[in-house]
Formats: C-alpha cells, structure tokens, sequence
C-alpha cells in the first residue's frame, strides 16, 4: 500500500504538471546583419575572390542551421544595400528601374527570410532608392523609430514612417510532434543618428526617436495584440555607458524594458557572445544572454550568421513562456596565425542569382582614371601622415577653392580634412589600401575612398580648427615617458574619426590625455595634445576665418565633433568625395603620391617605445627608421614598434 500511495501521489504530480505546459517546443532564430552587398565571395577592390566574407557563404550556415531544427525563423538586420562596390554600382551607375529586382533580394528571397530591419547605411542613396530596393524583398520590413514629421517635438503621437514591428503566425511542432500556432512579434530599431548622417536625404521627410522610448511605446502594443515573444532586432551596438537617450548604441539597454524574449543585434561589426564583451554588467558569455535575455551580434559582411535558441513551453490555456534560451555564432572561417581558413563554401545558387550585377560590377571598377608613379598604402595611416589620405584631401581642396573662386568666400584659406577608411581595426589584417604602382582604376579610388559621402565645406575659425583636431587625438592613449610596452591606439577610436587637415602643420603629444571622449565632450578640461599649430608657419590666429573641406557624414554632426553640427555648412557640394577625387586624379593623369609630414608626433624625453598593429604585408614597406617589425599580433596582425 505504501507503494502504491507513492505512485498514486508521483500521478497527481506528473497530473498537475501536464496541465501546467501542454507542450514544449523548440525556436531557432537566425540572424544576419551588416552584409553591406557582399553577396559574393568576392572582394571588389583586390579584385579576387575572398574567404572572409559574402552572403553566399553564408547561406550554407543558414541552410545547415535550419535544416537542425524543428522549427525556425531567419531575420536580417540592415546595413544591407550598401557598403561595397556592388551597392554603389546599383545606386549610382545602374539604377533600378521599377520592377527590377536589387541583387541583394535576388540573393536573400532564395534563403527565406521572414523579417528584415533597416539599418543606417540604407539611407545613403535616399528614400526613393531605398523604398524600390525594398519592394521586391519576399518578407517584410520593421523600423519603429522613424516616424512622419507632425510639426511638434512631441513623438509620442507621431504615426511610424515604416511598419514599427509585425506579428508573424508560424505554426511549430512541440517535442511530441503535434502542432501549434506561435504568435512571433518582431520590433525593428535604427540609430537615431541617420537624421546627422544623412541629413540631406532625410531632413524635412522623417525624423527620429529613441530607441528604448520606441520599444516601450510599441512593444506593451505588441502584446497586448497577442505576441506570444517579441524579438527586438537594434541595427545598435553594445555598450553599458550610460544611457544619454538618443544613444546611437542601444542593444544594451533594451536588454531591461520588460516583454522582449530576445535581441539580434547589429552595427558595431562585432561579434556576440565574444571575450570583448566581458565586463559588461549581467552578461553570460556562455549563454550568450545579457541580464537574462538572449543576445547575439553575427559580425559583418557576412562573416558569421547569428543563432537564439529557445525553449517554449505552452499550457492548457495557449500562454506561451520562455523556459531556456542561449544566443551564439557560426563562423564562415576561422584564422590559424595569419591565415583565414574557410569553413563553408559560397552556395552556388547565390552566386547564379547575382551572376549578372556581380560581373558588370567588376567590369565598371577595371575602368582606368590615371596612373601613379608609386605605391599607395594605408598600413602606417594613423602613425605618420600618409598617402593615402593626403591624395583625398588634396582632391577636396582642389574641388573647393574652384568652387569658392570669384565667390564672397574667395580669398579664405582652404584646409582639407580626411581620414584613413580602411586601417585594420575590426575590418582585420586585410583591411587596409594597397595599390601598386601604375594605373589607377576606379576600383583603386573606392579603394581610397569607400564611403559615398558628398563633399561638404564648412566655415569656421582656428579655435575651432584646434578643437576639431582635439577630437581627432582621442585616437591615442595616453603613453607614459617611463618607458615600458604601450600600446599607441585605442582601439575603441574608429579610425574614420581620425580627422588628418591638411592645410596646417601641428605636433600631436600623446603624453597627455585627451580632450574630448567619443561623445564629444570635454573630459579633461586642461588638457591640449595639439601643439605647435600654425598656418603659414606662424600660430594660428583663433579667430581667422578657414574654409574646411570635407563630408556631409562629418560636417553634419558625424562623430561628435565640436562645431560641427550642419550650421556652418557653406558648400552642399552635388559630387561624391571619390568623384572628386577621380576627377582629381584623370586631371592630373600622373599622380605622384606623397604625404607633405604636415602633423607629427610629438618627441617624448627619453627614449619610448610604444606598439600598433597592422597587417604583415606592412613589413615590406616600412621607410621610417622610427618604425620596426616586433612580431606576430593577434588575429593576423603583425606588431609594430614606433619610436616617440
């Protein structure tokens, strides 16, 4: 009896507990984001193939992953139709007419996406563009925090410009096999920041909101409309700053507004879960969750597809909860030392898709502009002035004193401001401009200049030439003069904010710290790394009038940079800086590339040593005594010693 009264009382337990879930299931959730048009194992600019990056590698990850489970979804996060060659052909050479299909849907409707969300890129050839690339895509599009301009700074009534999320049903399969119709929400996000970056395609048609404002406007809505689980899906990056509201990078803070079950998140060009992101407060790097929920980041260009996966449990009544879930990251290849080893192989039926645009692509860039007498590189571009910078800015102010000539601006002296786009960092131990001596191709001048920014010129004063280059030194860390192994950048600086103006000479000290954070506020009130600015060889006069030349991403706000937010533009030039600088060079016809030394370091006392890395193809180039081979990086870098 005894027995049988355990087994009576283990029946009522196992009783109440199938009354309490009916049923478990499992959700895949897939991500990409960031492809930036490579959609081809191709890189555009070296003009051969790649095993680092294209959507076409990967799709065998997509496929695999989806072919594991039971159920599952696929969603990409933005930064789609541009960032590479391709995108700029389609936008600029080709067009698209309506009824034609972009490449990049002719590729994603073969792999079943469900959802997609904008990102920032998307607004770089404007809204017309943007609206015909995205009309063939098979699935839909979410942004919740763009919305129609209403008159009012009030955003909370303002209608959405874009579908702010959408409710997917998806019937799944639980574990026992039976079926059950799962409500998915899916809530998109961009940074607010695209109303500065692209203000001239956006100012007047839409404007933008916070991000966690717009998730707890919308994401209550959600539910209330019967959500079973909500995806958040920021084209945001991770960071545990403190929230500022308008924060271009979000994905963390969404992590604590109730009712979200999961975030794919996007932008930075990282990767999530990774040991990059350990310190940050509630994060589990081998749950791949921040303060409880599931978070992934897949990298860029393809590099990694992103995986959420959940348990769900569902009772009697059809409520749906998250019982588990984990977030990580599949690799298209791996690097062992300095190599890139694949790990898939690009999917044929992509590459069949996009045959067409792919090869005219690569047709346009063979196009010849000029030629140089010798080599281009980027390797050394944020140690010493460089080439390749110098060549841009020379470019700009070529373009900008024809245009102010005759004008109530001639007679203002034209500096130039430029930065080194491709300079390793995130972008790897390939990511940098190499071009041999002899002709220039117009895949050459993208290789210079890979953003389509139009030119801008900006008038201010010399007080503000010195506070702009401020910023620009936040680049450095601050090194000690006693010596020891120090490394020189901050790896948190992008190198695009590394502002080169030319125009001026000045010394920049890295002894000291810097001004300004990234946020562009002052942060250290006495500090001033830039010593010895002159203009003509004499001490810049702080209220001398300067004509800047530069881009719309920077003379918009772009960066934070202080006295610079659109008010002092002069010139809304109609020319990309890389037409500029094409034109540029086919004036010349033979270009002679060298960098005029305008800014230097600033010589510590003593004898100091301090590091950088960059790729090991620089070791063959090195013309400064100063600079010197150490030995292997991480990653595939080299390390680099320079001499302050």
């Amino acid at each position: 009896m005894k027995r049988l009264g355990l087994s009576f009382t283990a029946a009522l337990l196992l009783g109440s507990a199938s009354s309490a879930f009916a049923a478990t299931v499992d959700l895949r959730i897939m991500e990409t984001t960031d492809i930036h048009v490579h959609l081809a194992d191709y890189d555009y600019y070296r003009d051969r193939h790649s095993d680092t990056h294209g959507l076409a590698k990967t799709a065998k990850l997509i496929r695999d992953a989806r072919a594991e489970a039971t159920n599952s979804i696929l969603i990409d996060n933005g930064d789609l139709i541009q960032g590479n060659p391709l995108g700029d052909y389609m936008a600029k050479e080709h067009g698209l007419k309506a009824g034609e299909v972009h490449p990049v849907y002719k590729a994603m409707n073969l792999l079943d996406y469900d959802a997609g969300n904008l990102g920032n890129h998307e607004f770089n050839y404007g809204l017309d563009f943007l609206k015909e690339s995205i009309n063939d895509a098979n699935f839909p599009y979410v942004s919740s925090n763009i919305y129609k301009p209403d008159g009012d700074d009030d955003l909370s009534n303002n209608d959405p410009y874009f579908t702010p999320y959408i409710l997917l049903d998806r019937e799944v399969t639980d574990h026992d096999g039976k079926k059950h119709t799962l409500k998915i929400g899916v809530i998109g996000f961009v940074p607010p920041q695209i109303m500065q970056w692209d203000k001239t395609n956006l100012d007047g048609k839409v404007v933008t909101g916070d991000i966690v404002e717009a998730a707890k406007r919308f994401v209550p809505e959600m539910k209330a409309k019967g959500a079973d689980i909500v995806i958040a899906v920021p084209h945001s990056g991770l960071t545990a700053v403190t929230e500022q509201g308008m924060d271009e990078n979000a994905a963390y803070y969404l992590s604590k507004v109730p009712g979200i079950d999961a975030i794919l998140t996007g932008h930075a060009h990282q990767v999530f879960p990774s040991d990059g992101y350990k310190d940050l407060p509630g994060v589990d790097l081998a749950k791949g969750s921040i303060n409880g929920i599931p978070v992934v980041m897949p990298g860029f260009w393809g590099s990694h597809l992103g995986l959420v996966d959940m348990t769900l449990d569902v009772d009697a009544k059809g409520k749906w909860t998250v019982a588990d879930a984990s977030g990580k990251t599949r690799a298209i290849y791996k690097r062992e030392g300095r190599k890139a080893i694949p790990l898939v192989k690009a999917e044929q039926d992509i590459l069949d898709a996009i045959k067409q645009e792919h090869e005219a692509t690569i047709a346009y860039m063979r196009e010849g502009v000029g030629e140089t007498t010798a080599r281009i590189h980027s390797y050394f571009a944020l140690v010493q002035d460089d080439p390749s910078i110098q060549i841009v800015t020379n470019a700009q102010k070529w373009y900008v004193e024809r245009l102010t000539k005759g004008s109530e601006y001639d007679g203002i002296p034209v500096l130039s401001a430029g930065a080194p786009f491709k300079a390793g960092g995130r972008g790897g131990p390939d990511y940098y401009t190499n071009i041999e001596p002899g002709a220039i191709a117009l895949k050459n001048v993208a290789d210079l200049y890979i953003y389509p920014n139009t030119l801008r010129a900006v008038l201010i004063d010399g007080a503000t030439v010195r506070e702009w280059l401020e910023m620009s030194a936040g680049a450095f860390n601050r090194i000690s003069a006693d010596g020891g192994e120090q490394p020189l950048l901050n790896p948190k600086f992008p190198s695009y904010n590394y502002d080169v103006i030319d125009g001026v000479t000045y010394e920049i000290d890295v002894s000291e710290p810097a001004r300004y954070n990234k946020n562009g506020e002052v942060v250290n009130q006495e500090a001033h790394r830039i010593k010895n600015l002159r203009f003509n060889g004499k001490p810049i006069d702080p209220k001398a009038k300067f004509i800047v030349a530069t881009n719309n991403y920077r003379a918009s706000g772009g960066g934070h940079f202080p006295g610079l937010d659109g008010s002092n533009i002069i010139i809304e030039a109609p020319d990309e800086n890389r037409t500029v600088l094409a034109n540029y060079i086919f004036s010349l016809g033979t270009l002679d590339p060298s960098a005029d030394n305008n800014w230097t370091f600033k010589d510590l006392p003593g004898d100091v040593q301090v590091t950088f890395e960059s790729s090991p193809a620089a070791a063959d180039v090195i013309v400064s005594d100063k600079i010197k081979v150490l030995g292997q990086g991480e990653n595939g870098f080299s390390k680099f010693g320079l001499n302050l």
